[in-house]
């Protein structure tokens, strides 16, 4: 009898530790944000009152019987998401956003982007605050067969880790390259939890189909049948099935849109990324400049400039007189009140 309860009581516990490793597991995946079961996601604008301020809404989806909102803070271009009814929800139209929020950095933001939508590359905002000493780093995931470009991220960590840390990065990732590169985004998001590296992830469509004979005005996002709801809402639930908060930026693939695109993409209430400094094409950065490179192996000589720039700057960065600048940041600070 005293064999038989034993026995009973070992497999209780082992139950028992089976439960808890199960539940810590669920807990850890709630807790870093981690939305394994999307449905109805979609575009929804909005604005949510949490008795302490008004966020912009975004997209509102559904997760495990639980109905949640992308959130944007107006002021400094956070987002976050949340459970829809911690909130008072009011429906509203993009114009009434931008009545209601016109003073905002947000808002300043998207009319920025619309005055520079004419060009057929490189339209959006293309640099931060003019009154930075350092550089915005922003570093495309395009899709690639070869592994992510590990210097990058290794050589900031190692450069900021005494100085601020962690150290800031927008990276614009493609919903494709998310699917090929699990290992790559573990890692990555293994950064992040640490503390080792700040990354802002922006949305860089999902298919970022490209052609290597089109001319550019039928090519990337503009090649004909884009259904361009598809390349921006499945990247964003991809990011939030990984456990990545979407940002409010978007990068146009190849640089390139047309105005009625760069418009496409403000309704989506997203704000179009571009450079002033490619450093591939040998454009140098000032002070304020939103970088471009590629982590995704493609681009080896663009990665090299950016290690020679980052050695160049290490005994500023050690003064504390060179940084890497949050992109949310930089353009609330541009197109803050006093502008």
């Amino acid at each position: 009898m005293f064999c038989c309860r034993q026995n009973y009581m070992k497999q209780l516990l082992k139950y028992l530790s089976l439960v808890f490793l199960l539940t810590g597991q669920v807990i850890i995946a709630t807790a870093q944000g981690e939305y394994l079961k999307i449905q109805h996601y979609r575009v929804y604008l909005g604005i949510a009152d949490d008795q302490q301020q008004d966020w912009i809404i975004l997209r509102k989806f559904d997760n495990a019987d639980k109905t949640y909102l992308l959130l944007v803070n107006p002021q400094t271009l956070e987002t976050k998401t949340d459970e829809a009814n911690l909130y008072h929800v009011k429906p509203v139209t993009m114009a009434e956003i931008r009545l209601f929020f016109k003073n905002t950095p947000y808002v300043k933001a998207l009319k920025q982007a619309e005055k520079q939508s004419g060009a057929l590359q490189n339209a959006g905002i293309k640099s931060g605050s003019l009154k930075e000493t350092g550089i915005t780093l922003t570093a495309d995931l395009c899709p690639s067969h070869k592994p992510l470009d590990r210097r990058i991220f290794t050589a900031i960590d190692s450069e900021f880790k005494n100085v601020k840390h962690p150290a800031q990065i927008a990276l614009s990732v493609s919903g494709v390259w998310m699917q090929k590169h699990n290992e790559d985004l573990a890692w990555l998001k293994q950064l992040q939890r640490d503390s080792e590296i700040n990354i802002i992830w922006i949305n860089h469509s999902f298919n970022h189909h490209v052609s290597p004979t089109a001319p550019l005005n039928k090519n990337f996002l503009l090649e004909p049948g884009t259904n361009i709801n598809y390349e921006v809402l499945e990247t964003e639930k991809l990011m939030l099935k990984n456990g990545l908060l979407p940002s409010v930026f978007f990068r146009f693939p190849g640089l390139v849109s047309s105005k009625k695109l760069v418009y496409r993409i403000i309704g989506f209430g997203l704000v179009s990324i571009g450079t002033d400094a490619w450093l591939a094409k040998g454009q140098q950065p000032q002070a304020g400049s939103i970088v471009l490179i590629h982590a995704n192996g493609n681009e080896s000589v663009g990665v090299k400039d950016f290690l020679k720039l980052l050695e160049s700057k290490s005994g500023d960065i050690a003064n504390k007189q060179w940084s890497l600048y949050d992109l949310r940041q930089s353009l609330s600070e541009e197109f803050g009140d006093s502008n």
